[in-house]
C-alpha cells in the first residue's frame, strides 16, 4: 500500500572496515559482545606486560631476595587461571546457544556444488532452485561483483530458520557474517544450524573454503 514503507538494510563488508559487520541476528549480537569482552581482557594483559617490560628495561634497581618468592609464584599462577575462566565461561555459554535448535518455523536445505549452491524448501512441495554467481560481464549497475547471484533465497525475519547443509563434490562453507552463521558443507554428511533475523534486509556471504 502507498502508506506502507519498507526499509531495506544492505549488509556486506565495505572498504577499510576492520571490525565485524553490524549484527542482524541475536546470535551475532552475542558473538559481538563476546568479541568485545575478550578484546578488553587481552588489552589489559597487553598493557600490563608492556608496562612491566618497559620498567625492566629502563630501571637499574635489583632485588636481592628475588631468587625465591613463593607468594609471587602463586600470584602469577592464579591470575592467568582466573583470566582463562573469565574467557571460558561466556565462550562455553555461547557454544551451547549456537548449537540449540528451537522449534524452527521453516527449513531450508542447502547443497553445495563447485561454483554454485542448490536450495530446497523442505516445508513446501517442489520449491527448489540453483543459485549461480552473476558473471562479471552480465552485472547491472546495482549488482555487486563476486557477491550477487541470479536466484536469492528468501527467509522470514523474526522467525527461527533451520538450515540443513551438505555438498556433492568437495567441502564448502555456507557463511553469512552479519547473521553469525558459518557451517561446513561436507559430502556425505548433513549438518544443521539455526538463526533468526532481527530485521528485513539483503545479506551477503561467500564460501569460506
Amino acid at each position: 500500500t502507498p502508506n506502507m514503507k519498507i526499509k531495506l538494510f544492505l549488509e556486506m563488508m565495505t572498504w577499510k572496515n576492520i571490525s565485524l559487520q553490524d549484527s542482524a541476528s541475536p546470535l551475532m549480537e552475542q558473538l559481538n559482545y563476546f568479541h568485545d569482552h575478550t578484546l578488553m581482557i587481552l588489552l589489559i594483559i597487553t598493557v600490563l606486560v608492556a608496562q612491566l617490560m618497559i620498567s625492566m628495561f629502563f630501571n637499574k634497581f635489583t632485588h636481592r631476595y628475588l631468587l625465591e618468592g613463593q607468594i609471587i609464584e602463586v600470584i602469577w599462577t592464579i591470575l592467568p587461571t582466573l583470566t582463562l575462566i573469565f574467557i571460558a565461561i561466556p565462550s562455553l555459554r555461547l557454544i551451547y546457544i549456537l548449537d540449540e535448535i528451537n522449534n524452527p518455523m521453516i527449513t531450508i536445505k542447502t547443497i553445495g556444488h563447485q561454483w554454485y549452491w542448490s536450495y530446497e524448501y523442505s516445508d513446501f512441495k517442489s520449491i527448489e532452485f540453483d543459485s549461480y554467481m552473476i558473471p562479471t560481464n552480465e552485472l547491472k549497475i546495482f549488482n555487486f561483483r563476486l557477491l550477487d547471484v541470479d536466484n536469492r533465497i528468501a527467509a522470514p525475519f523474526q522467525s527461527q530458520i533451520r538450515m540443513l547443509i551438505t555438498a556433492t563434490d568437495v567441502i564448502h562453507s555456507w557463511t553469512i557474517p552479519s547473521l553469525g552463521v558459518k557451517i561446513d558443507a561436507t559430502p556425505g554428511r548433513l549438518n544443521q544450524t539455526t538463526f533468526s533475523l532481527n530485521r528485513s534486509g539483503l545479506f551477503f556471504g561467500q564460501c569460506s573454503k
